[in-house]
């Protein structure tokens, strides 16, 4: 989550998603943000604090730092990649 923002009605929607799926049984979910970045995600901070909430209150949060795989993989075949703007 935070290739793009999400509209209201699709924020509201995994909101549900989520309260439904809460203490229920396990959830994975990736971003390429920091958690205090989800207010721009979904355009609502509160929205995004209340999922914040839910999601970890019983997790396990791997923060993954690094060169991407994929980037690495075209540098190693020779493959210039376009640049980041």
């Amino acid at each position: 989550m935070g290739y793009f923002a999400f509209d209201d009605v699709s924020a509201h929607t995994l909101f549900q998603i989520i309260s439904k799926r809460y203490e229920q049984g396990a959830m994975i979910l990736t971003s390429n943000k920091s958690k205090f970045e989800w207010g721009k995600i979904f355009d609502d901070d509160l929205l995004a604090t209340a999922m914040l909430d839910r999601i970890v209150h019983h997790s396990t949060t791997f923060n993954i730092k690094g060169e991407s795989c994929r980037l690495r993989e075209k540098v190693k075949a020779g493959i210039q990649p376009a640049k980041m703007r």
